[in-house]
């Protein structure tokens, strides 16, 4: 795959992401995986199912059910948007027919106490009702992905039984389109900005938060959607905390770790760590650690084909044993390779699953695979790897350097 020839923008003279083509193809990818499914219609709550399913983005997510969007199979979709933003969307999101913008009603998570949380999800279910008694469908099980007992108890009373669209939401969303990857391409390259910031940035004396505080505006002036940035230094590196930046001091002949996971773009997120030391050179102890660390790495990365499963590559990892600890499931996200889009999604590489429930490894699947190693108490280097799965095999897209530990500093030259 050549690199990218373009940035952020739009632009009259190249052709970049083609946004309308990506919203059609996603759309039609959800339909077809509802129909696989045996669902007609579907209640979408969760902020990336909508936004997938119909390219409209909105307000954060507070509390649940703020807005929605009501799918179908053989229909367009309809939103239900806060009712402050719904001028907004409904001006802008031309391919959302007018006529399809509802106004939500929300009972924000009950605190208005169980009498109005009640009286509002009548309302609410009522519109719904309607929406799909127009369209033929009131008598068919409308597909949920995350609803509360109000919810649930509202719909009931309109007659509307309820199943899970889930799973038909993770099989539309498991590979990318060519739109797709590219969003997460241009994720990459602006993630990059959080990681040169800290290498210009990071010495002895400051503070985890305030190197985070700047690689986060960096990662915002390269063009995010949405930027992190969490460094850990010293002890917090290994047996990591995963609250995010603190005020722990860096010191000299710190390692430091830093992911970027959940910068986007689009919508579309990264996931990658890379490991730093801060004003020394690396010792033999941590090239060591790293060496063993990068290699299982790449030993699972090079099992990511077509035609394989993640029970071909999960094999790589080690057990929980080999640092004394009692069950895999403690290694949950810390020896894993998971895939990767508005969130986790399909498949999952670990020793937990994948010898049992082995999943095939597909065309066009994004995957993240991550590892660590280190001591309790002094630190440890952890590193993550995005690759995409080519028809031939595979593609790794994080093009910050990997290879070794960088130090960092001026004066460990």
């Amino acid at each position: 795959m050549e690199k990218l020839a373009y940035g952020v923008g739009a632009v009259d003279w190249q052709g970049r992401i083609d946004f309308a083509r990506m919203r059609r193809e996603r759309l039609a990818k959800a339909q077809a995986a509802m129909k696989k499914h045996g669902i007609a219609a579907a209640l979408l709550y969760r902020s990336d199912n909508i936004r997938y399913l119909t390219g409209v983005r909105g307000a954060p997510e507070f509390v649940p059910g703020l807005r929605y969007a009501l799918a179908f199979a053989e229909h367009e979709p309809i939103i239900y948007e806060l009712g402050d933003t719904l001028e907004f969307n409904r001006h802008h999101c031309h391919w959302i027919k007018p006529e399809n913008w509802r106004f939500s009603y929300c009972w924000l998570n009950g605190i208005g106490g169980p009498e109005a949380s009640r009286e509002t999800g009548r309302k609410w279910a009522a519109a719904i009702a309607r929406d799909l008694a127009e369209r033929g469908l009131k008598g068919e099980k409308l597909g949920v992905d995350g609803i509360d007992d109000v919810a649930r108890e509202a719909l009931a009373a309109e007659g509307i039984s309820v199943v899970s669209v889930t799973p038909a939401m993770r099989e539309a969303r498991r590979t990318k389109t060519a739109d797709e990857i590219n969003c997460m391409r241009v994720a990459v390259n602006i993630s990059n900005a959080g990681y040169a910031d800290l290498c210009r940035q990071a010495s002895p004396g400051m503070r985890e938060c305030d190197l985070g505080g700047s690689a986060i505006n960096a990662i915002w002036r390269a063009g995010a959607e949405a930027a992190v940035a969490t460094p850990r230094s010293g002890p917090f590196t290994y047996e990591v905390t995963h609250i995010t930046n603190t005020d722990r001091i860096i010191e000299p002949g710190d390692l430091i770790t830093m992911n970027v996971c959940s910068t986007t773009y689009m919508g579309y997120r990264v996931c990658i760590y890379r490991s730093f030391k801060v004003g020394r050179k690396p010792t033999a102890k941590e090239k060591d650690w790293y060496q063993r660390m990068y290699d299982r790495i790449y030993a699972v990365i090079g099992e990511i084909r077509p035609g394989a499963t993640t029970a071909d590559a999960a094999k790589h990892f080690l057990p929980a044993s080999t640092w004394g600890y009692e069950a895999d499931e403690r290694l949950l996200v810390a020896e894993v390779g998971h895939g990767l889009g508005m969130g986790y999604e399909e498949p999952v590489i670990s020793r937990i699953w994948s010898e049992k429930y082995p999943q095939p490894i597909e065309p066009g699947m994004v995957i993240a695979v991550e590892s660590r190693e280190g001591e309790l108490g002094y630190g440890g280097v952890r590193m993550e790897e995005m690759v995409v799965v080519t028809e031939t095999g595979h593609e790794v897209v994080s093009n910050w350097p990997s290879e070794e530990i960088m130090p960092i500093a001026a004066f460990t030259i």
